[in-house]
């Protein structure tokens, strides 16, 4: 295994998850939710980057093609389920986002079964993207009047999203169903 710079940052935001989730739970710590969250934003941004280093320099590898998409999905999963835990979500928020995701990755299986490839979709990203940043400012809490909204409309978006983007997935990719 060719453990290059894009596969270390993939790595980087594995390890960062359990950083993540103590840091969370610390409830002594005043600053624990601030802490969690620039964690959290940081192992995010390694997401972006590793993909970009990987495409730039050619360091795509089977080991980045697999282990980053689990990076995400291991991250934004240990969020949501700690946020359900911490009363900050509603568990059926996490049940649409969970089923999809298994949903997808059983798709994509039967895909290389078949020998189809599966490119990954823009709106995948775009629901990757809502939820990275729905974590960030429901766990925060911020005290304004107008936050609550926000933090319900990006629930809302990341509903959406993981909803359209899993449909979206499956018709352009039916044939692996037919197969």
């Amino acid at each position: 295994m060719d453990m290059n710079l894009a596969n270390k940052l993939t790595m980087l935001r594995v390890v960062m998850i359990p950083v993540f989730l103590v840091v969370l739970f610390l409830a002594p710590v005043p600053m624990n939710r601030y802490i969690a969250v620039l964690i959290f934003i940081v192992a995010s941004l390694t997401d972006m980057l590793d993909g970009k280093i990987a495409r730039k320099y050619n360091l795509v590898s089977n080991f980045g093609k697999f282990m980053d998409p689990l990076a995400d999905k291991l991250l934004v999963m240990a969020a949501l389920v700690s946020m359900v835990a911490l009363k900050d979500l509603a568990a059926w928020v996490v049940i649409v986002i969970l089923a999809r995701e298994f949903t997808i990755t059983g798709f994509r299986t039967l895909a290389m079964e078949a020998n189809i490839v599966m490119a990954a979709s823009w709106w995948g990203k775009v629901k990757t993207t809502v939820q990275m940043v729905m974590i960030p400012v429901v766990l925060l809490k911020l005290p304004f009047g107008f936050m609550p909204v926000v933090e319900t409309a990006l629930i809302w978006l990341s509903v959406f999203f993981t909803i359209f983007s899993g449909a979206d997935y499956i018709l352009k990719n039916k044939q692996v169903l037919l197969g």
